[in-house]
């Protein structure tokens, strides 16, 4: 089963990633993670992506495709991947589902964490006066929500459209949240 974990920024969506691999035994494909270690191995991907993100360009989506293509046979054996952060537009979904349907498989389920913002900027707030990350601020914050809903929201109609999106109420506890995510991909 291949799904892809939706919502804004602090949702949730990493946390709840790493609890479906830990009780599923599904891959998690964080495209974040993916290109910071694919830049640590040193390979020839690595050095291109390296070299693009040192520029401070963004790394294309052609790069971020090739990227998770190379991860798909370990997730295939798997028996799942879990896309988190990917895909950001609907360019990039349909890459993904052309890409998908080449190996015979597809984007099963859209698990949308549906979030109040105002919620989620109370706990900015707290984790950041706790904390005292630079880059855990409100302003950050608020930046990568505008982002989101300027480019990435547009995927709910998109998956919404084949009869993918299953929305789950992402302000519960994790544990809550995790047996609403398990309902929606067991039901």
């Amino acid at each position: 089963m291949n799904i892809v974990l939706f919502g804004p920024p602090n949702a949730g969506k990493g946390t709840q990633a790493k609890l479906l691999v830990e009780t599923r035994g599904w891959v998690q494909l964080s495209t974040g993670d993916m290109l910071r270690a694919a830049i640590a191995a040193g390979s020839e991907l690595g050095q291109r992506v390296k070299a693009i993100m040192d520029s401070g360009e963004l790394v294309s989506d052609e790069v971020v495709i090739e990227l998770i293509e190379e991860r798909l046979p370990e997730a295939e054996a798997a028996g799942g991947a879990i896309f988190d952060g990917f895909p950001r537009t609907v360019a990039q979904a349909k890459a993904l589902d052309e890409l998908l349907a080449g190996r015979g498989s597809q984007i099963d389920k859209v698990i949308r964490l549906a979030v109040d913002r105002e919620e989620l900027t109370k706990r900015v707030e707290k984790r950041a006066a706790e904390q005292g990350r630079a880059d855990d601020t409100v302003e950050v914050f608020n930046t990568r929500f505008d982002v989101y809903e300027n480019q990435t929201a547009p995927l709910i109609p998109y998956y919404a459209g084949q009869g993918k999106v299953v929305e789950v109420d992402g302000m519960g506890s994790i544990e809550a949240v995790s047996a609403s995510i398990a309902a929606a991909l067991d039901g």
